[in-house]
């Protein structure tokens, strides 16, 4: 998975905003507002992660279990797959 072209994360008065550029913006009307561990996500899928590695890095970087972890995950992806912002 990957977050589609057309899309950066900001911080913005200390938010952090996800902004359509280019071909985003055309087909994108809209504010995403993340929060830290949003943000933390959404910077691993800029280079591209599948699950196994998404979990990894956040359970390195927070003090959260795996089962929590995992469905954190599923339910950020869940939401950006709504938005069609990911690439697959």
């Amino acid at each position: 998975m990957k977050i589609k072209d057309g899309y950066l994360l900001r911080t913005v008065a200390g938010s952090n905003i996800v902004v359509p550029i280019g071909e985003g913006a055309i087909d994108f009307s809209g504010v995403i507002t993340l929060n830290e561990v949003g943000a933390f996500l959404w910077r691993v899928l800029e280079d591209g992660a599948d699950k196994a590695a998404l979990l990894k890095k956040l359970t390195d970087e927070y003090e959260v279990d795996d089962a929590t972890a995992s469905a954190d995950i599923d339910a950020f992806i869940a939401r950006l797959q709504e938005a069609s912002l990911l690439d697959d």
